[in-house]
């Protein structure tokens, strides 16, 4: 994947968390959207590489990627809520 740079890192990440948020119902703060935004990207990478799935590279593929994560992430705080 390429380089995006720290900036880019936080703003694709803020973004993709912050749509996984609204998408999953989560009332979440927005540096824990940057969080889970970017924290989502690595468990999404290393699972579709696990899968042996190709990761798009760039912009949108951290955006992608971030976003399925940062559902997956949401998912389990929400479970482990219960």
């Amino acid at each position: 994947m390429e380089s995006v740079g720290w900036l880019g890192l936080i703003i694709i990440g803020g973004l993709a968390g912050w749509l996984a948020g609204k998408l999953m119902d989560a009332r979440y703060g927005i540096i824990l959207n940057i969080i889970l935004g970017i924290a989502g990207s690595v468990v999404a990478a290393g699972l579709l590489v696990a899968l042996h799935v190709g990761v798009p590279g760039g912009r949108l593929g951290f955006f992608v990627t971030g976003f399925i994560g940062a559902c997956i992430l949401i998912f389990l705080a929400k479970v482990a809520r219960r």
